[in-house]
């Protein structure tokens, strides 16, 4: 295979998984399933564990000469002959966004990951009664500060006509990784509450050690949505070695994993045979990293999922979410926040990768 196309696949795996906290799957698409006129074609493959859907992370094509040979590309090679070039393609959408969002999302709203949040924390104040609100106001500001010094991306709502309440589950709905609560008692203990959003747990954290504990919450909030979501899928991934096997673990919406010859009619036929109406099965991929395969899967039967599988291994195979970002069913107020969100993405991807602004 070509490396430059394997570059770009490891380049999209480490977005998916060390930006967005999503596990994929790297392997090389069918032959149906290729870029059409391509010599080959490999992707990530995402899996959304509450639909049971596959989906498509990103492709990386090798076209091969195909193109060139179409369109009459040539260069004059080191020796001074014509020669055609060899063309790869690749791509990756804002559909990458709606996955994250179907990944961590929960019945609350979103769950935005800390490295790619436009926002990483918000400061909340909670005054009661009688109590000194100006002060409570002035050290919420001053938190923001503190962090914001320290590369965190932090913002306080200072707003005076909503309840600290609404404020909270408002955030919660926008998906900010980590909040800051300050009330009279944290402003008399020299403290603040961090609540996280992942899984809500909360702790008081001394304004002395306030940076470091925050960063520190960020990186777990980073680490444990990985953690979750790679637990999910792989409780959902079944290994089958015959038709009935393959039909039952698609009705439970499991992550396929089977024997396949990655012949198009066999592909066409497994379409036609699991058409309904949540769609059909394909094949998402062939994965690079093949499991120990069992003795007894040799020999398969006629009415399995190929006769002829051992030249390309299992491959994983799925009904396929097809998503585009502006198709995205979510909250009205969400969508500012998904656009400071793709900012921030594309930014912190430009600065990660290319060492310059965008």
């Amino acid at each position: 295979m070509s490396v430059q196309v394997l570059q770009i696949l490891e380049l999209y795996r480490h977005i998916y998984e060390e930006f967005l906290a999503i596990p994929v799957m790297k392997g090389r698409k069918s032959e149906l399933g290729k870029f059409a006129g391509g010599l080959y074609t490999t992707s990530v493959e995402a899996f959304i564990p509450n639909t049971g859907r596959g989906i498509q992370g990103a492709t990386s094509h090798c076209l091969g000469q195909n193109f060139a040979k179409m369109f009459e590309i040539n260069f004059e090679n080191e020796k001074g002959e014509k020669s055609m070039f060899w063309q790869n393609s690749w791509a990756y959408s804002t559909r990458t966004i709606g996955v994250m969002a179907m990944v961590h999302g929960d019945n609350k709203g979103l769950v935005l990951p800390p490295k790619v949040s436009a926002l990483q924390v918000i400061v909340i104040p909670v005054p009661y009664k009688d109590a000194d609100t100006q002060g409570i106001f002035d050290a919420c500001a001053a938190t923001v500060v503190t962090l914001s010094d320290a590369g965190i991306r932090a913002e306080a709502d200072l707003r005076e006509n909503y309840s600290p309440g609404w404020k909270y589950l408002n955030w919660k709905m926008k998906g900010v990784p980590l909040r800051i609560e300050k009330g009279p008692r944290d402003l008399a203990n020299n403290q603040v509450r961090a609540v996280r959003r992942d899984n809500g747990e909360k702790a008081d954290i001394s304004r002395v050690f306030l940076v470091e504990q925050v960063k520190g919450m960020l990186d777990k909030i980073q680490q444990n949505l990985f953690d979750v979501a790679k637990q999910k899928r792989d409780a959902c991934i079944e290994v089958v070695k015959t038709w009935d096997e393959f039909v039952k673990a698609l009705g439970q919406k499991e992550l396929i994993l089977a024997p396949w010859c990655d012949e198009e009619e066999v592909e066409k036929d497994v379409k036609a045979r699991t058409r309904g109406e949540m769609g059909a099965a394909k094949s998402l991929c062939t994965p690079f990293e093949q499991p120990e395969l069992p003795e007894d899967i040799e020999g398969v039967a006629e009415d399995s999922i190929s006769s002829s599988w051992k030249s390309q291994g299992l491959a994983l195979l799925q009904v396929e979410c097809y998503l585009m970002l502006h198709s995205m069913v979510v909250y009205p107020t969400q969508n500012l926040n998904l656009v400071l969100l793709k900012q921030c993405f594309v930014a912190t991807l430009c600065t990660s990768f290319f060492n310059h602004d965008c």
